[in-house]
């Protein structure tokens, strides 16, 4: 649903940026603008300022500026559409009312009757706790040290030991059973019908905007399995989901708190840390991670320390990395997880654990130097082999070294010999994430670049590590090495991921100069158009920009609007419009820059079009346009 341009527009023009920000921040009037504490940085004197007269807000501490929709994107981590839904509600502004075909209307009236009986089940569960019946959840739940006030937040509940009781009440309501079956809460058979969760503590789990999409259950007594989540429906995929992330959504923290369940999120959130999130009975899936970016750039993991949160840990790893999120892992022994320790040792030495928490890498490299016998040298070498392909993992050279400084340093192991062995094997297999697929998280897998049949063995060392990330234990003399075993030469990847990432970055700063300086587009609009940038995203951004250059009006929030049905690519089209150059083209230096940053983008698009020339007429075109290239000069006087 895209709303008119005009409708946004009222939106904003009738929420009053101070009256909005004023909810959120303390502010002080100076001179023609009012001053406060910046919201997105920690500061102790306030650079945060609000133009009443300009309707924008700009912070002279970390640079953030913006119009009432982005501060309240940015603050409450809303969508574009959310903030513009919220702003409206609030201001009084009827939105346009989403035009559906008559299939699309059938399953929005279905989703919103499931959405409502998910609710009605919920405050059910809530009513049964507080019952006679109810109390053995209930005393299950003062004994975890969990206050009425956390019960009441997360709406924790119980389901009775009858088993149709649920099933009773909203047939009640007047629910047919056809529809009651999607819900994933009762199941309807030729012999009757049963509730799904039954003597069990009810966890509600709620997506984003705080809507109960599904349940979790624990049960009382003996009963399997322990605990018991929602099946798959309209509503709930729990692969998409975090557990918590409704509430730590809005912290101010710099970085979430990834732990492994229910009681581990409720417990951290009572103790003070509203970043906590958990997955939801399942392991950490790129989807987890795509969501987690959305609010966050570090994630601190808090997983059991036993074998299976180890697993857990280091499968998590290289899918938080490859999402662009920085993770470290959080020591909580002698205990096995955040409640536990909690409850133990309080608050004030989690936050020293936190503070100490360690580096994903160095500890992959903890985990992996537990399944050798450093007593031994032929199992000391092959741990020294193991580390340094995993060091190939890292394509930037300067990063490569750093870790290698720090491996060193941790482990004892002589600096440049350490180095010598890294670029031995760099040479051999090419230098940063191999075309097998990458060693990072895969320790005891072959290489698969060469012959390694028998030459790697996985095993389990105790109990600590599994499958997904085995600790291979090296048999035979010289297996460390594999010697003979380097198969055929293997492209580096980390080259091409830099290319791609210089073209990403030219086009960016390309489209922020234009929109910081709208000026600038007569100088080149004879050169290049939006069909010269290559990336996707930036080639509809772009189209969009040049668009409203031509006719002399950029409107952010028209060409924001055309990305809201994609929350990563909005983000992405967002930070164009919110960045600043820190100096603008006023002297030499800068006007150079510039112009080399529209030859870039130029030159990018015509080495694209020659890898995809169809015929030697339109290469023979590109290339003359290649060398006409060199002869353009852009002046900016």
């Amino acid at each position: 649903m895209y709303y008119p341009e005009e409708v946004i527009e009222e939106v904003r023009m009738r929420s009053d940026i101070v009256d909005v920000i004023s909810g959120y921040v303390k502010l002080q009037k100076k001179g023609s603008n009012l001053f406060g504490l910046c919201p997105f940085h920690h500061e102790k004197s306030p650079s945060f300022s609000v133009s009443p007269s300009k309707q924008m807000y700009h912070c002279f501490g970390c640079g953030v500026s913006g119009n009432v929709i982005t501060f309240v994107m940015e603050y409450e981590n809303y969508s574009f559409r959310e903030a513009v839904e919220m702003l409206a509600d609030r201001s009084g502004v009827k939105l346009p009312k989403m035009e559906y075909s008559k299939e699309a209307k059938a399953k929005a009236d279905r989703k919103a009757a499931l959405l409502e009986i998910n609710k009605l089940a919920a405050n059910y569960f809530y009513y049964q706790l507080k019952q006679p019946q109810g109390k053995i959840g209930y005393d299950y739940l003062v004994k975890r040290k969990l206050t009425d006030e956390t019960i009441r937040r997360f709406g924790l509940g119980f389901s009775n030991k009858i088993s149709d009781d649920l099933y009773r009440y909203l047939k009640s309501k007047g629910y047919e059973d056809e529809l009651l079956k999607d819900t994933g809460l009762v199941t309807i058979e030729e012999r009757g019908a049963r509730d799904k969760f039954w003597n069990r503590v009810m966890f509600p789990i709620m997506d984003v905007n705080s809507r109960v999409i599904g349940f979790g259950g624990r049960v009382l007594g003996d009963g399997e399995p322990k605990y018991l989540n929602s099946p798959e429906t309209m509503l709930f995929d729990k692969s998409r989901n975090l557990y918590g992330l409704n509430y730590a959504r809005t912290s101010r923290k710099k970085y979430m708190m990834l732990c492994e369940g229910y009681m581990d999120v409720i417990s951290m959130h009572q103790a003070g840390y509203t970043n906590a999130v958990a997955s939801l009975g399942t392991a950490l899936t790129e989807q987890h991670a795509a969501l987690l970016k959305r609010y966050t750039d570090q994630v601190i993991l808090t997983y059991d320390s036993d074998g299976a949160g180890v697993k857990a840990a280091l499968r998590a790893i290289p899918i938080l990395k490859r999402a662009g999120i920085s993770t470290k892992v959080l020591n909580m022994r002698p205990y096995k997880d955040p409640d536990e320790f909690m409850k133990n040792l309080g608050a004030e030495e989690f936050e020293k654990r936190i503070e100490t928490a360690r580096n994903s890498f160095l500890y992959e490299i903890d985990v992996l130097k537990a399944g050798f016998d450093m007593e031994d040298p032929e199992q000391k070498t092959a741990f020294y082999n193991q580390t340094a392909r995993k060091l190939l993992e890292f394509g930037e050279a300067l990063e490569r070294d750093n870790y290698i400084q720090a491996v060193s340093r941790e482990y004892f192991i002589n600096y440049e010999d350490l180095r010598r062995l890294v670029n031995q094997l760099g040479s051999r297999y090419g230098v940063g994430e191999t075309a097998a697929g990458g060693y990072a998280g895969r320790y005891g897998d072959s290489y698969r670049t060469g012959n390694t049949t028998g030459a790697v063995q996985n095993r389990e060392v105790g109990g600590s590590v599994g499958s997904a990330g085995a600790v291979s234990e090296n048999h035979g003399a010289g297996n460390a090495e594999l010697p003979g075993n380097a198969g055929p030469a293997v492209r580096p990847v980390g080259r091409k991921k830099e290319k791609d990432e210089g073209i990403r970055r030219s086009e960016r700063l390309l489209l922020t100069w234009l929109i910081e300086e709208p000026s600038l587009y007569a100088r080149i609009k004879d050169i290049i158009g939006p069909e010269d940038f290559v990336k996707p995203l930036y080639k509809e951004a772009a189209k969009a920009v040049f668009e409203g250059l031509e006719a002399g009006n950029v409107n952010p929030a028209a060409i924001l609007n055309r990305f809201i049905d994609d929350e990563g690519n909005y983000k992405e089209v967002a930070a164009l419009f919110n960045a600043s150059l820190e100096e603008s083209l006023n002297n030499e230096e800068q006007k150079k820059a510039f112009a080399e940053t529209v030859m870039k983008v130029r030159k990018n698009s015509l080495d694209t079009a020659s890898r995809n020339a169809k015929d030697i007429a339109q290469l023979q075109e590109i290339i003359k346009q290649q060398a006409a290239l060199k002869q353009i000069s852009i002046s900016l006087d």
